[in-house]
């Protein structure tokens, strides 16, 4: 089992979970960048990295990148991106979007 899972930007979109978002609609965001994910990550405590040439393969016709996060015991990965989804949207609404 790896020791790692990846977060791609559409899974935290509001876009149709057909089209590959992950959290519920009411904490979905939009425009979410590969950078915005590594610095919420870290800001929760997870090691992230950014692979800025990756695709999301429903989303192939755009390079978004994606995010590697490593692995912590205790926690599940959907547990984890609606953990991002909410600090992101405090980091956005605190005004350090950009």
């Amino acid at each position: 089992m790896p020791d790692h899972f990846y977060v791609y930007p559409a899974y935290l979109e509001k876009i149709s979970r057909a089209a590959g978002r992950r959290v519920p609609a009411a904490e979905a965001l939009t425009d979410v960048t590969a950078e915005e994910i590594v610095d919420a990550a870290r800001r929760l405590g997870a090691k992230a990295e950014v692979e800025a040439e990756r695709q999301y393969p429903r989303r192939f016709f755009t390079y978004a990148g994606r995010v590697k996060v490593l692995k912590r015991s205790g926690i599940a990965k959907a547990a984890f991106l609606r953990a991002l989804a909410e600090e992101l949207r405090r980091r956005r609404t605190a005004g350090g979007s950009g």
